[in-house]
């Protein structure tokens, strides 16, 4: 009887343990960040920029390796089209094939706007080091779009080259997807929101297919990060994300 009883203990433990009962704040950042990249993934996205007076759409294709390596070929407008960003662990490149002209981004342009939209040079080599740079903390629940949600907040660590002050996370209970997340500078002052919505099923996975970049202090604009279609732990190595195969990838 008194095993029957521990391995019944046992099992309402592991139990909760899976449902994410005891999850620490970290890990909970790092399930909805593995949601989002898988072990490898490749898909299809459009960008719209939109400003008070105009707006313009972007296409592109997009290829990562786990939280190191990822490779964005522009596919449209006509005037962009042709042009590859490669992110090697820290370090981002640029292929112009109009001027044939490869560029490692300088630190000094990092904080730069990545193709006239909200979002930066940083943003893309950063975005993955929300696991590692941070100390994390549950804070709070809500509920976003119909999903209760953890609210986690993020401060970064003392050594951590990052450029911002504080980030605070809405991640959706058991289905992991960030449904919204806020960005503050070194003062704690607002720099923008990010909300994400529309469900869809992505290869392997659900995942929110629209995301909308809202600057704090800039009215009336925006971006909008819509993604089409998406496939996960596909065939693909360190060598694909190479300055040689910027000139060749379609």
């Amino acid at each position: 009887m008194k095993t029957a009883a521990v391995l019944t203990t046992l099992l309402i433990i592991g139990f909760y343990s899976a449902t994410g009962q005891d999850l620490t704040a970290k890990q909970i950042v790092e399930k909805a960040n593995n949601l989002t990249l898988g072990k490898s993934a490749k898909g299809e996205m459009e960008m719209t920029i939109q400003r008070p007076s105009w707006s313009r759409t972007i296409t592109m294709k997009s290829w990562s390796l786990g939280r190191e390596f990822s490779m964005i070929y522009i596919t449209g407008p006509a005037r962009d089209k042709g042009q590859v960003f490669l992110k090697r662990k820290t370090e981002m490149w640029n292929w112009m094939p109009t001027v044939s002209r490869m560029m490692k981004i300088p630190s000094s342009m990092m904080g730069q706007s990545w193709m006239g939209s909200d979002f930066t040079n940083d943003d893309l080599v950063r975005m993955n080091s929300i696991v590692e740079d941070y100390n994390h903390k549950i804070v709070g629940e809500e509920t976003i779009g119909g999903y209760p949600c953890y609210k986690v907040e993020l401060i970064p660590k003392e050594d951590a080259a990052v450029v911002w002050g504080k980030l605070e996370m809405w991640i959706a209970k058991g289905e992991w997807y960030t449904l919204k997340q806020t960005s503050y500078d070194e003062d704690m002052i607002l720099v923008n929101t990010m909300t994400a919505s529309d469900i869809k099923q992505m290869g392997n996975r659900k995942l929110p297919a629209r995301m909308e970049l809202i600057p704090a202090d800039k009215e009336n604009q925006k971006t909008i990060f819509v993604t089409k279609w998406q496939e996960f732990d596909i065939d693909i190595d360190e060598t694909f994300f190479s300055q040689q195969n910027m000139k060749r990838v379609r």
